[in-house]
């Protein structure tokens, strides 16, 4: 891993010595090109995976659109297009992001928490509806939809941060310092929740996590979990009670049940992972058994770019299981690979937590890293097999939405808190520079 890393830092880096410095890269493709990759600061490893990242999603969304666009009756270039019209829009948008002081997010933190709160509770009862939940709402002038889950998120992982480098003082007491930092993770991941289950579970882990991080009580953290695992383990207590293991069938769910509009659909998928077997085959097992069969027909090396099969039968190949197609045309390295370059962005920010001087800006940068990683890990243990179905994205890979750009907010806010890094750091080397020349020039 550590030679992968080399290499990438001397790709954006023409400078003999490897190290990473703010000279302009690619010197041969022009001055415009020049001049747009200069401004660009912060870790540029970072730069380099989301460029990787955004590139394989252009090859991927081409090559898996085919069903859906012939069920539409549209061409597939036209989706071609439309995902490099995103990533073009989220590329401007991480550089934005890069270009704020991320002081400045901390500033309108709690103002986004408090505009998040009324949003999800609009979504809840008014979003617009899709698999028994109601997770969108329409933006009345674009007619563009947006998961009000992925602004919450954001807001909620900027407060924490901050409630956290506030708050470390008094961390460890429970009214001063564990219990302003636990109620905006109970008040909106109970607000996602009913519509978004695995959304608001992986909201609430890395929330853990970066608490964990942050010095919050061991027993508080322990108590909070307890409590959250009741609801988890009702309902997996529900859908072990409600299949009859004898014929291999669910069972018929009592009406108090049925009138919750996702709870059937979470019994259902925690019943199909627990009791399902290989030769089954019904509606429920469908997606998961035709994305089995696309990693078994990618073996080591996969069938070759463009060249899958399944993607005429895997439900949203394009986003929810765009990994199996991954495996199917890239094969086992070329799946290890993706891995790769998200743990690979994990550690950078992890680096970049551990030379941030401010705390702030390193819990931003942890939080936000931390929630984009464990997506991807969910969303490959979906496709393989490891996790129940939860309908979560490959951040950045997957056909574009909202999440897409939401997913650019938050790189850009890391790459602003690597970029304040970068220049505090030049700024002390110009500084031992000078005492150096200074100390010289007294000898002389």
């Amino acid at each position: 891993m550590s030679t992968f890393v080399s290499k990438i830092k001397q790709l954006f880096n023409p400078s003999e010595n490897g190290a990473l410095s703010t000279s302009v890269p690619f010197r041969g493709l022009g001055d415009v090109g020049g001049n747009i990759v200069s401004k660009t600061k912060g870790d540029r490893v970072i730069w380099a995976i989301v460029l990787i990242l955004t590139l394989a999603s252009l090859l991927l969304v081409y090559s898996s659109t085919g069903s859906l666009a012939y069920r539409l009756s549209k061409s597939n270039e036209s989706y071609l297009f439309k995902q490099l019209a995103f990533i073009i829009l989220g590329l401007l948008i991480i550089y934005f992001f890069h270009k704020v002081n991320y002081t400045f997010f901390s500033r309108v933190a709690l103002i986004l928490f408090l505009v998040s709160l009324p949003l999800l509770v609009y979504t809840l009862f008014f979003g617009v509806q899709l698999n028994a939940g109601s997770r969108w709402i329409r933006l009345p002038v674009i007619n563009m939809t947006f998961q009000t889950s992925d602004l919450a998120k954001l807001a909620l992982f900027m407060y924490l941060s901050r409630m956290l480098s506030r708050k470390q003082h008094v961390i460890k007491d429970l009214k001063k310092g564990f219990l302003p930092i636990i109620i905006p993770v109970v008040l909106i991941t109970a607000l996602i929740a009913p519509a978004n289950l695995s959304t608001a579970l992986l909201i609430f882990g890395t929330s853990m996590v970066l608490m964990f991080i942050g010095r919050v009580s061991t027993k508080h953290m322990l108590a909070t979990i307890g409590f959250a695992m009741i609801p988890v383990a009702l309902l997996v207590m529900i859908a072990v009670t409600n299949y009859d293991k004898e014929n291999h069938r669910a069972k018929k769910l009592p009406e108090v049940f049925t009138a919750m509009k996702r709870l059937p659909t979470w019994i259902g998928r925690i019943q199909t992972f627990l009791y399902s077997k290989k030769d089954d085959d019904n509606e429920k097992l469908y997606q998961i058994n035709q994305a089995k069969i696309a990693i078994a027909n990618g073996g080591w090396f996969g069938r070759g770019p463009g060249n899958s099969v399944q993607r005429n039968f895997l439900p949203h190949c394009y986003s929810d299981f765009i990994y199996a197609i991954i495996i199917e045309e890239y094969g086992f390295f070329g799946a290890a690979f993706m891995l790769m370059i998200y743990l690979i962005f994990l550690f950078r920010c992890i680096r970049l937590y551990r030379k941030c001087p401010f705390a702030f800006g390193a819990f931003l940068a942890l939080a936000l890293s931390f929630t984009l990683v464990i997506q991807a890990i969910a969303n490959m243990g979906v496709n393989v097999g490891l996790f129940p179905n939860t309908g979560v994205t490959l951040p950045l890979v997957s056909m574009g939405g909202s999440s897409f750009f939401f997913t650019c907010m938050s790189i850009g806010i890391i790459l602003s808190v690597a970029r304040n890094v970068e220049q505090l750091e030049g700024s002390q080397l110009q500084k031992v520079e000078a005492e150096v020349e200074e100390t010289a020039a007294v000898n002389e």
